[in-house]
């Protein structure tokens, strides 16, 4: 049995390039593939992704194998020496539907196994096929922005993805625009660092003024949403969109990753503690009824019970409902890998404390939304979710997913802790 079949790990960037790999391997040809995707946002994503390629290469001995990503753009080698391997990309090759026709030569090369990977920071611009088909979706992601011109104390993803360039946006529009072409009703766009996007181009438009225009220059697009925003660099038009603009989702997922100010100066964020309240306290103005997230790191190196005491704090002063938990995993080569480190039991202690606290006020957000009516987008025969990112189980018939559906909120047993009936 012959099939294509691409395996992501990590971020929405990944899965958004997942697809466009998928899409440039179908125009090509190729049939017999397995692509993996990998993560380096930690040293565990890395562990995973090797321990992923092994298994899969003992799974379908003898077909080729492509291995790609951050971690592979960090560490070519590492993943050429797994057997089975067949091909490295780097994350500019990934994306290449030049290299991608040239890939059943490659792979049959009498050379046997090897690596294609450019260095990232020669990458100045962003320029992204048109694709159509999310596989197993019932939403798009389109990519606006890539690579990050900061230095995080903690973070080898600038190695792996370059310096911050932009998608133009005319790109954008006609990217969108395709989307909803073909049907889309819901579309997010994804990035490194999102609030830098337009840095690099002529003008130097702001996340605002591309949200704003392609609000404008798509009309008929019925929501879309944003991924992860610096809490620094939020510009003042897209606070204004979020007051006036329903088409821009009520949720925002905020890159926080300490509520205290002496460990996000050792993180080298941008921001401190006053600069995530003014802005979530700003968002709520705008939009009473937003539904905040934000990604936290658990034991980053010197962080002390009064330092984690202050995130938990943190947590309730804001009022955020989804948290996405990272332990912190020492990156090799980072400043903060030569910092004093937290035991690592106190780490997995605090990130279980974290992940619980999102668990439960997770729940709670789900229950205050029963007895309500909402628009639901159905992501599947049994599930959606709602304008605040909520996801609640149903049972909709196969021509409704992909649809906006007004559905009333019932409190369920299942995982969701929601269900839906349709209106």
């Amino acid at each position: 049995m012959t099939s294509l079949d691409v395996i992501t790990m990590g971020c929405r960037l990944n899965t958004y390039e997942s697809e466009v790999m998928r899409h440039l391997a179908t125009e090509a040809g190729l049939k017999d593939l397995i692509i993996v995707n990998t993560c380096a946002v930690t040293q565990e994503a890395e562990r995973k992704a090797c321990q992923t390629i092994r298994k899969l290469s003992k799974a379908r001995p003898g077909t080729p194998l492509v291995v790609t990503g951050c971690a592979a753009q960090i560490n070519k080698g590492k993943f050429l020496k797994i057997p089975g391997v067949s091909l490295v990309l780097g994350n500019a090759e990934k994306v290449s539907a030049n290299i991608f026709k040239a890939l059943p030569a490659l792979l049959d090369s009498p050379q046997g196994p090897q690596a294609l990977v450019s260095d990232i920071y020669d990458q100045d611009s962003l320029t992204l096929p048109l694709i159509s088909h999310y596989e197993g979706m019932a939403k798009a992601f389109i990519e606006i922005q890539n690579g990050c011109d900061h230095s995080c104390t903690f973070c080898t993803i600038p190695a792996g993805r370059g310096k911050n360039r932009s998608l133009p946006l005319g790109q954008l529009v006609s990217h969108v625009q395709h989307l909803v072409d073909k049907g889309f009703k819901e579309v997010s766009l994804t990035g490194v660092d999102i609030t830098s996007f337009g840095h690099d181009l002529p003008g130097t438009p702001t996340l605002g003024n591309a949200v704003k225009r392609l609000l404008k220059m798509v009309p008929d697009l019925p929501r879309l949403r944003l991924s992860s925003l610096d809490p620094k660099a939020l510009d003042d038009e897209l606070f204004e969109l979020f007051e006036r603009e329903e088409r821009l989702m009520p949720h925002a997922h905020l890159s926080i990753q300490s509520g205290n100010t002496l460990i996000l100066k050792r993180m080298k964020r941008r921001h401190v503690r006053d600069d995530i309240l003014s802005t979530c306290e700003r968002l709520r103005k705008a939009r009473p009824e937003i539904v905040l997230g934000a990604d936290f790191i658990a034991g980053f190196p010197t962080e002390s019970a009064e330092h984690f005491e202050d995130t938990l704090a943190l947590i309730d002063e804001v009022n955020l409902t989804y948290l996405h938990v990272f332990p912190y995993s020492a990156r090799p080569g980072t400043p903060a890998s030569r910092m004093p480190p937290v035991p690592k039991p106190i780490i997995s202690q605090r990130a279980a404390l974290l992940r619980s606290q999102g668990k439960v006020r997770q729940h709670a957000y789900a229950q205050s939304l029963c007895g309500s009516t909402s628009d639901v987008l159905i992501e599947s025969a049994q599930t959606g979710r709602t304008p605040g990112y909520a996801a609640l189980d149903l049972t909709a018939p196969s021509e409704a997913i992909g649809k906006i559906q007004k559905v009333f909120i019932s409190p369920s047993t299942t995982p969701s802790g929601i269900s839906g009936t349709f209106v």
